[in-house]
């Protein structure tokens, strides 16, 4: 702030003036972008004219400010003037809720002009902070070869850096802390006068794989700078001290960023990267399962079980009420294991409304977001189960995708336009007689065909009588043009009483 090139800005301080004595810069960077904060590592006076800022909406400006303070950026410096005459009143409230420095810069300076003069100073300071994390970074591994645990490896980076430091799983499980206090932060806990924190976190990667989470709580006068330097020296240390303690977890968690990685449709190299780390061979055969339900967490290792009963392949990942799962086929007969994968899901005890797809069989791991696609479009054209006669049994229901080929192979290549066209051309009589008189022929029609024109069968199905089955076949080939059996318009058929179901009612 008292810096010759900030002072030419005539600046003043908005908002969280009393955390900007503690607050310590690493860099100072300049962008109008207001979705900045993902690209940012956190320490940054940001500093932005205010042109997009001008035109946003009042909610996309406190957002842009909570995303800057969560992002752990040190403070934000807006140019004032005449594109933005004024910083808004709800940025100033958000900042000072978010305890993030906002100072309004009220006279125009170049920001190169600032960013050069003090980013040089910066760059001089922190090559003494390069050092001591590294003598730290050092030490913890010296700690790590004596077969230190991991409280004792993070308690030389809270003696290094003057912090709390907490190692946190994925799943927000506490796996190590340390912490460090001086006689005078001592006395004040013990008087309640507790100073100025900085927090600072970094994630930890195990082969690529996120797997934990480091938070370095900076108390008092401590060097912030510092800990985030050690903080990210410390990274690969950790690493492998992770890798040393909790292989299986390590697994399970490889499993978890493998399953998130086919969910979104992740290039074929990261899924080949994640694959082994899950304990799962980039060739094999695999198909996925999409369950929805209450109970999606409580159900998971029932399903990791049935998917893989001897533990040693297989991936699972429940989120809120979704449950996603890759099972590998290991047997000659890929076809049978995936069958005893569907009663086995059958014969779950699930809650009321669970809904569960198995897709088809992918071919090697890069075919598994496929395999995870089909089976949630599965559900999607289940959604009204009725309309397509899988009433199931209560309380939940098992859907195969490969049932459904018809009409996933339908939405993929024909538009609606054109399904109902094709709909229209095949049924259109048999379509007027049902909304005439409140019949229901196309779906006797579609059970009768799936069934394989078995019409015992299809009675059953459908709870009539055989003699009303007869009657009812008789009217349907009145309406389209005689009986089908044995014609070439037997499979057009077909395929029109399953596209009828797609059609919106």
């Amino acid at each position: 702030m008292r810096h010759s090139t900030v002072i030419a800005a005539d600046p003043v301080v908005r908002a969280a003036a009393g955390v900007v004595p503690q607050t310590q810069l690493r860099w100072i960077h300049s962008s109008e972008v207001l979705d900045i904060a993902s690209l940012l590592g956190g320490g940054e006076l940001l500093l932005t004219g205010g042109q997009a800022l001008a035109l946003a909406s009042d909610e996309r400006r406190t957002g842009y400010i909570h995303d800057l303070a969560e992002r752990g950026v040190a403070a934000l410096a807006i140019e004032t003037g005449s594109v933005l005459p004024s910083i808004p009143s709800s940025m100033i409230s958000a900042a000072e809720e978010a305890g993030l420095p906002l100072i309004e810069l009220r006279r125009v300076v170049p920001f190169v002009a600032v960013m050069e003069a003090i980013n040089s100073q910066l760059v001089s300071q922190s090559a003494a902070q390069l050092q001591q994390a590294d003598q730290a970074s050092h030490a913890m591994a010296v700690e790590l070869s004596h077969g230190g645990s991991l409280d004792r490896i993070l308690a030389v980076l809270a003696a290094a850096t003057g912090s709390e430091v907490v190692l946190t799983s994925t799943a927000g499980i506490t796996l190590a802390s340390a912490e460090f206090a001086s006689e005078r932060e001592a006395s004040a806990s013990l008087d309640g006068s507790g100073e100025h924190q900085s927090t600072v976190q970094i994630e930890v990667p195990v082969r690529g794989i996120p797997s934990a989470r480091l938070t370095l709580q900076v108390r008092g006068e401590a060097d912030v700078n510092l800990a985030r330097i050690a903080g990210n020296r410390s990274v690969d240390i950790l690493a492998l001290a992770l890798l040393q303690r909790m292989p299986p977890g390590l697994k399970e968690m490889a499993g978890a960023a493998l399953i998130r990685a086919v969910d979104s449709g992740k290039q074929n190299w990261r899924l080949q990267e994640l694959a082994p780390a899950a304990g799962i061979p980039v060739s094999a055969q695999v198909v996925a399962v999409v369950m929805r339900s209450s109970a999606s967490q409580q159900l998971r290792r029932q399903v990791e079980h049935l998917l893989d009963p001897g533990g040693q392949h297989g991936a699972s990942y429940a989120d809120n009420a979704e449950l996603l799962a890759l099972g590998v086929l290991r047997s000659g007969n890929a076809q049978d294991e995936r069958q005893k994968i569907l009663a086995g899901l059958q014969s779950l005890e699930v809650p009321e409304g669970t809904v569960s797809a198995v897709g088809p069989i992918a071919s090697g791991i890069s075919s598994a977001p496929w395999s995870l696609a089909e089976a949630r479009l599965t559900l999607e054209l289940a959604a009204d189960v009725g309309r397509f006669g899988f009433e199931g049994t209560a309380p939940g229901r098992v859907l195969d995708a490969q049932a459904f080929a018809v009409e996933r192979f339908a939405v993929h290549s024909m538009d609606e336009a054109l399904r109902r066209d094709f709909v229209s051309q095949q049924l259109a009589a048999v379509l007027e007689h049902d909304a005439q008189r409140q019949s229901k022929l196309v779906e006797t029609l579609r059970v009768w065909l799936d069934s394989g024109c078995n019409t015992a069968q299809a009675a059953r199905e459908l709870h009539v009588e055989r003699q009303s089955m007869h009657q009812r076949l008789q009217r349907i080939f009145s309406l389209c043009g005689g009986d089908p059996r044995g014609t070439g318009r037997l499979p057009a058929l077909h395929l029109a009483t399953r596209l009828a179901a797609l059609q919106p009612k």
